[in-house]
């Protein structure tokens, strides 16, 4: 899981400096240039999924997994330095806190394991796809609290873990030295055995998007300046865009009261999208668009004798979007429509157990910058939620969502 992430990264990390590199035989005169290099401060906040593993190694028997979602503010400290015309790298230092978590509750009583505060000291490098978007990779040292806690008297655990950060990012200037950025992280942590001489491990891992408004010490007194691609924001367009995220099925009894917040799931998916957008006077851009998707996000468990998986595998969406041109050639937007996904339990041994198809909403933002002509680039997040699901009435139900991020490329065909 985490070579294949980080494999996709880098991978968009050379499909970005590839199509900038195109831009240059179609593009409008230079743009004033920004100062990229220097402090920079920042505040803002995003949303995720935690996934847990649990193991017990004698057996051995795994889950993958326990999981959670919330959402959580942040607070920035940066210094970018740009090592050429387009090329930077620099150092940044964040603290979080939030409410990402799982519940179990019974009857009146609950218990909780909260994600709730942590931070990130990393570095990061990019490049100016515009003089005014920067695209970059991060990675780093990330370091997180995590809160056991419950309404029945004796049961409290709480523990640290450290683990790596790796992460890409659009970050755009809105007005003078403010800028925007939207940014993926996925975080893993080191195993917890609960004081149990590892007889139980837990090993978390998280899926979030950032958002947040960094204030640049200097930024509006000069800097680089290159030719931008020219881009007409109306016409219809295809794309293609790889992605990670977490999923957590809610798990409920009604007849118990009992519920479970939740199973959790993570993966990588591919996806296919066509969209026609229009321009409107003051800088405002309106779009529909559709996608497919396949998908290799799902909740695993092994034991002896046994495998099973709960697999996100398939699904589309039919969206809306509405979006303001902070510049030329970079629109900051939001988007919500309806969503669709199939499920499938397999067992090893049986092969699909059962199946189901839910259907529900997805709403999300992103930052999308021309690359080209033609071409643009985007980094975009979504919030899914699909519907309850009751196996046939045989006492449960889950409800499933997902937090995706996408990064992806779109050639305008008109």
């Amino acid at each position: 899981m985490k070579t294949s992430l980080i494999a996709m990264l880098a991978a968009g990390g050379v499909a970005l400096a590839s199509q900038s590199a195109m831009a240059a035989d179609f593009s409008e005169p230079a743009a004033a240039g920004y100062n990229w290099s220097g402090i920079y401060i920042g505040i803002g906040g995003g949303a995720g999924a935690f996934v847990g593993e649990a193991e017990i190694p004698g057996l051995p028997a795994s889950f993958n997994g326990i999981g959670g979602e919330g959402v959580f503010g942040e607070l920035t400290l940066g210094y970018d330095y740009m090592v050429s015309p387009r090329f930077l790298i620099g150092a940044f230092a964040d603290g979080r806190f939030g409410n990402v978590g799982s519940e179990l509750t019974f009857g009146a009583d609950s218990i909780d394991v909260d994600a709730d505060y942590g931070f990130d000291v990393g570095l990061r490098a990019g490049y100016l796809l515009t003089p005014s978007t920067l695209a970059y990779v991060l990675g780093g040292y990330s370091w997180q609290h995590f809160d056991v806690s419950s309404t029945v008297a004796g049961i409290d655990y709480d523990w640290d873990s450290s683990g790596f950060v790796v992460g890409a990012g659009v970050e755009t200037v809105i007005a003078s030295n403010w800028t925007l950025k939207s940014e993926y992280r996925y975080s893993h942590y080191a195993s917890e055995d609960f004081d149990t001489a590892g007889f139980v491990e837990v090993t978390p891992s998280a899926h979030t998007f950032h958002a947040g408004l960094n204030y640049r010490f200097g930024m509006a007194a000069g800097g680089t300046s290159f030719d931008a691609p020219a881009y007409d924001w109306n016409g219809l367009t295809i794309g293609a865009a790889l992605g990670a995220g977490g999923l957590v099925h809610d798990l409920s009894v009604p007849a118990g009261p009992l519920g479970f917040n939740g199973i959790g799931a993570e993966g990588i998916f591919a996806e296919a999208s066509i969209g026609y957008d229009m321009e409107f006077a003051g800088g405002w851009v309106a779009g529909v668009m559709a996608d497919a998707r396949i998908s290799s996000v799902s909740t695993d468990l092994s034991a002896p004798g046994l495998s099973a998986s709960i697999d996100a595998d398939y699904g589309f969406d039919v969206l809306a979007r509405l979006g303001y041109k902070v510049s030329p050639g970079t629109l900051v937007y939001a988007l919500g429509g309806y969503s669709h996904q199939h499920f499938e339990v397999d067992v090893s041994g049986v092969g699909t157990f059962y199946d189901w198809d839910s259907n529900g909403f997805s709403v999300g933002g992103g930052i999308e910058t021309a690359v080209a002509d033609r071409t643009t680039f985007n980094l975009e997040y979504r919030y899914s939620d699909y519907g309850t699901e009751d196996f046939d009435g045989i006492g449960f139900e889950v409800d499933p969502s997902a937090h995706t991020v996408r990064a992806g490329l779109k050639f305008k065909l008109m």
